[in-house]
């Protein structure tokens, strides 16, 4: 299994959290992540996107369709966001689009660390499961930020 851990992109300030939509900064990053997915993304991917208008916005980019899950809303936690994926039983690759801090701390879930990881807006975090003495570790493959591929 691998899975990718997409942050939404830069997003405007509001009181209503779930509707906060893209700045055209935002646009900009989740367009150059999309692109940069498309070429190394595996056919099949399945996506699972926050019911949040930004990371709806985001995966938009990617132009693939994905299923909103209401386990990535903003306030999940780091359980919440691996059950959803099927971390670490799922075959094949899993995206998930979500929010800080769920998303930083599944990460450090996955490399065995108490502390969560700072993703950044739009950045992404890819991890491929192995086996070690029959138990399921993660290796972290990639980690991108894009305001570097913006």
């Amino acid at each position: 299994m691998n899975l990718i851990l997409w942050r939404h992109a830069e997003a405007e300030d509001g009181a209503d959290d779930l509707a906060r939509a893209l700045t055209p900064k935002g646009e900009r990053q989740a367009r150059a992540m999309a692109k940069w997915l498309h070429r190394h993304l595996p056919k099949g991917t399945r996506v699972l996107v926050s019911p949040a208008l930004r990371t709806r916005q985001t995966a938009q980019a990617l132009g693939w369709s994905w299923q909103d899950a209401a386990a990535l809303a903003p306030g999940a936690s780091a359980d919440q966001l691996l059950a959803a994926a099927g971390w670490p039983q799922a075959q094949g690759c899993v995206l998930v689009v979500g929010h800080q801090p769920t998303l930083g701390e599944a990460a450090g879930r996955l490399l065995g660390t108490a502390q969560g990881l700072n993703l950044r807006k739009g950045g992404i975090l890819w991890f491929e499961r192995r086996l070690c003495d029959g138990a399921a570790r993660a290796d972290l493959r990639a980690a991108l930020d894009a305001g570097l591929l913006d």
